[in-house]
């Protein structure tokens, strides 16, 4: 089985925290903290250093793409993966500007998570869910 990532999820929404909870144990990795909005993932990547950030661009407080530029004032080599939603094309634009590494379209599914990480870690790329499974 490849690395294991230490994850944090920055999302307003509980359905959605919990969503990408499942879909990333799925895969195998481990989900170490969730924050509500931009202000408070900030705090916990302080504290976490996370491997991973999954950021909710649309936030109350602080939004996701001042989220990300903070944190990446704080770790350049931060890596940062923007969930969003259709339509929100020149948002992602401006999250990579920022630092993002990339992004997955909601609806979020484990083979849009493992393709998005697999881009930051290739060691990741291949892996199946039977293949994470089998250990």
């Amino acid at each position: 089985m490849g690395k294991i990532l230490n994850i944090l999820i920055v999302d307003d929404s509980l359905i959605m925290r919990k969503n990408l909870i499942r879909n990333l144990d799925i895969l195998g990795h481990k989900v170490i903290a969730e924050a509500q909005d931009g202000l408070e993932g900030i705090d916990s990547y302080k504290s976490n250093n996370p491997d991973l950030v999954t950021m909710d661009i649309t936030m109350p407080g602080m939004d996701g793409i001042t989220a990300v530029k903070k944190i990446k004032e704080i770790h350049a080599e931060s890596n940062i993966i923007m969930v969003t939603s259709h339509g929100q094309e020149s948002m992602v634009m401006a999250a990579l500007k920022a630092g993002a590494k990339g992004y997955i379209m909601k609806p979020v599914t484990p083979d849009k998570l493992r393709e998005s990480i697999g881009r930051i870690y290739p060691e990741l790329a291949g892996e199946t869910e039977e293949e994470l499974l089998d250990f």
